[in-house]
């Protein structure tokens, strides 16, 4: 890629909206475009802008990746990354079986013969970016509706997606949205699809006090895995083949075995998901209100249903592993996030600035002529969702829940979107991407399991009946009054599906709409009758959403009048870059946690019994007092996990947490129970991020599991 391309973006947010110059560690995962404004010196960060992004050289940015939802650092010239390990969490489960389980018993390849596919699995690293914001807003005109406006957007983003990979073959584009209705950036990724498992820790290390210690501090896990990205033999991305090598990465992070004490600058590069901080307190009442308490029902009594299907058989617990993981993790940031806002003043806080803003409005006639009534519309736009809302959102978890609704949803919807020209398609259904919904579709499949979904539909049905009168659309209450109320006819639905075999969902997806429709599978004829319902509500949420596009993008307008230099945009799952220092912090009066674990913590915390079933390996190891290098200095023990004051939030899962020389010393994977509103807000008194210790990773992966081939390789190119 001509360093051309990266160069023409390099300031690309500045043709729109400025940003703060920031000499102290603060609020802000930053774009890369921004690496100049930051006084990286007194941060304690040794790098100059250009060696950590160079947009004509390489610098440590190459050196990083995305892993599915997650990020990755790679670590060896032959593509070996590190991530999470509940970000391979999916690969190490649909790879265990109850004779072969990976994920009890941890994964270790002594050659690379020995290395598992992980299907489902993509790579992206970050090549280039440049504003695309004049091209994507140019298909937008007043005249149009809010539906038409958000679906104008829609299709010319796509438009510049199929543009640029056609102009890049090889590459993926993706037009990202980095201020609403302001400004779109164009990325394009290296986008790998061999990717396969190195070395997993068993989950009583990589999910050592599993849900019980899910964001909280102190943390003892061991949440790091290790993959390899492969490439066909010409270098280019390619699906599995035993004939694929490993990709050749331009840049890899070296390891610091030393790792980092209690002061030490660090800071973190990776793509984190959606941040909501310039969100209004419209917003924040109906989170509060309506949709993370829903969340955190319907989620935990999922869960609940998953817990109980599993215990007595080890073969379903691992059907339901990867999806109960995924609803804890949100159940509890969730709950989180619902005690923060009830516990600090955020929503007082934006009606305050709000109240400010307007009148500063008011004082000016332009201004109050172009913005007076921008808040006001904004919570118009939220009102309807405080009575609605509870409907919606049972509605889609049941589409969602309900696992065998969910493949013949996909299989209905798949006939009658692929009917369709690629552009007017919905993503998941577009040629680039259809070869990856198959393969999600029938990973889906392939953990299913009736009896659990017996349960489900049985308490989805009763749920949507139990909801208040008026927030459920007239059809799906019609539907509710001719479905049975018999439990036992409704779980005879599942018995007489088919959508829960791949073999007939494959066949399937081959046919057409009106041939579907002709079928008497009970829960795909449920499938159809309930697909206008959610059609409807996929057009009212892109008309909500082009109605709020153009109203935040005037409401940052005038934000930006009154306050000029305060403006970061909200993550949204591109690269960004964030710091500070790894340091402990007060969560109540007289209480204060230090920012660095131990070992000595998982033999306190140890039960023998989940989520605290520490591994023998360990406790052996341990006890032989055999910790090479990879004692703490001060602590004389091997630490676990760290603690920082950066700011993350989900998708910085696996984020390198790098010293102030480049060198890797730890991988995040959490933040404190306290930070969960850090997609709301955040606050350097209690916003503390995770990471597993490097020294840890090295110890358990060589020391403990012998993986010492996966240890020389690290070891050896960080010299």
């Amino acid at each position: 890629m001509s360093s051309i391309f990266k160069q023409a973006g390099f300031a690309l947010f500045g043709l729109s909206l400025s940003f703060t110059s920031v000499a102290l560690a603060d609020e802000g995962m930053f774009p890369l475009s921004e690496l100049s404004k930051l006084d990286l010196k007194s941060a304690g960060i040794n790098l100059t802008p250009d060696e950590i992004f160079n947009p004509a050289g390489i610098s440590v940015v190459d050196g990083i990746c995305r892993v599915n939802g997650c990020t990755g650092s790679f670590l060896s010239s032959d593509g070996l990354l590190i991530t999470n390990h509940h970000c391979a969490f999916d690969a190490i489960q649909k790879a265990s079986t109850s004779q072969n389980d990976y994920l009890k018993n941890g994964f270790v390849s002594k050659t690379r013969a020995d290395e598992i596919p992980a299907p489902g699995y993509t790579v992206r690293i970050t090549e280039s970016y440049r504003d695309v914001s004049k091209e994507v807003l140019t298909a937008v005109t007043e005249e149009m509706s809010f539906l038409e406006r958000s679906k104008a957007i829609e299709k010319r983003r796509k438009e510049l997606e199929k543009e640029a990979e056609s102009a890049s073959p090889g590459l993926r584009a993706e037009v990202a949205e980095m201020f609403t209705g302001k400004t779109y950036v164009l990325f394009l990724y290296t986008y790998l699809k061999d990717i396969r498992l190195v070395f997993a820790p068993p989950v009583g290390i990589g999910e050592f006090g599993g849900d019980f210690d899910n964001w909280e501090w102190p943390r003892h896990t061991g949440d790091f895995s290790f993959m390899r990205a492969y490439t066909s033999p010409d270098g280019s991305s390619a699906d599995y083949s035993p004939e694929n090598v490993p990709y050749k990465p331009k840049q890899f992070l070296r390891v610091q075995p030393k790792g980092a004490n209690e002061g030490d600058a660090v800071f973190i590069l990776g793509y984190p998901g959606r941040t909501l901080r310039q969100r209004t307190a419209s917003y924040f009442e109906y989170e509060q209100t309506v949709r993370l308490p829903k969340l955190v029902e319907l989620y935990s009594w999922q869960m609940q249903e998953m817990t109980l299907a599993g215990e007595k058989d080890r073969q379903v617990a691992i059907k339901h592993a990867t999806r109960y993981k995924s609803l804890a993790n949100v159940e509890k940031r969730s709950r989180g996030q619902l005690l923060g806002l009830k516990r600090t003043t955020i929503i007082d806080d934006k009606h305050r600035m709000e109240t400010e803003l307007q009148k500063f409005i008011d004082a000016d006639p332009a201004r109050k002529q172009r913005y007076s009534t921008v808040l006001k519309s904004i919570a118009d736009v939220y009102k309807p969702q405080l009575i609605q809302g509870p409907g919606e959102i049972t509605l889609q978890e049941f589409r969602q829940g309900f696992r065998a609704l969910s493949f013949a949803m996909t299989l209905y919807e798949s006939a009658l979107e692929r009917a369709k020209p690629d552009l007017e398609r919905e993503a998941p259904y577009m040629e680039r991407n259809w070869l990856l919904t198959k393969q999600q579709l029938k990973l889906s499949v392939g953990d299913w399991h009736p009896d659990t979904d017996k349960k489900l539909l049985i308490g989805f049905v009763q749920r949507l009946r139990d909801l208040p009168s008026g927030s459920l659309p007239v059809e799906v209450t019609d539907w509710l009054k001719q479905l049975t109320t018999n439990q036992t006819e409704l779980q005879s639905i599942v018995d007489k599906t088919s959508v829960g075999k791949w073999e007939t969902v494959e066949t399937n997806l081959d046919r057409s709409a009106e041939e579907l429709q002709k079928s008497n599978d009970p829960v795909l004829k449920m499938a159809i009758e309930l697909y206008p319902v959610f059609l409807k509500q996929r057009e009212l949420d892109k008309e909500r959403s082009g109605e709020l596009n153009r109203l935040y993008g005037e409401l940052l307008d005038v934000k930006q009048l009154q306050n000029p230099d305060r403006f970061v945009p909200d993550a949204n799952a591109t690269l960004r870059i964030t710091y500070g220092r790894i340091k402990g912090y007060s969560p109540a009066d007289a209480i204060y946690k230090q920012p660095v674990s131990t070992v000595k913590g998982i033999l306190e915390k140890s039960t023998g019994t989940e989520p605290f079933a520490t591994p023998q390996a360990l406790l052996d190891t341990y006890q032989r007092k055999d910790f090479d290098r990879y004692l703490h200095p001060v602590l004389n023990d091997v630490p676990v996990a760290i603690l920082y004051n950066t700011d993350t939030t989900g998708g910085n899962s696996g984020s390198p947490v790098l010293n102030g020389e480049g060198e890797l010393i730890g991988v995040n994977f959490d933040r404190t129970f306290e930070a969960t509103i850090n997609d709301f807000a955040w606050n350097e008194s209690y916003s503390r991020s995770i990471g597993v210790d490097i020294r840890y990773v090295l110890w358990v992966t060589g020391k403990v599991y012998g993986a010492q081939n996966t240890i020389q390789e690290i070891l050896r190119e960080s010299r």
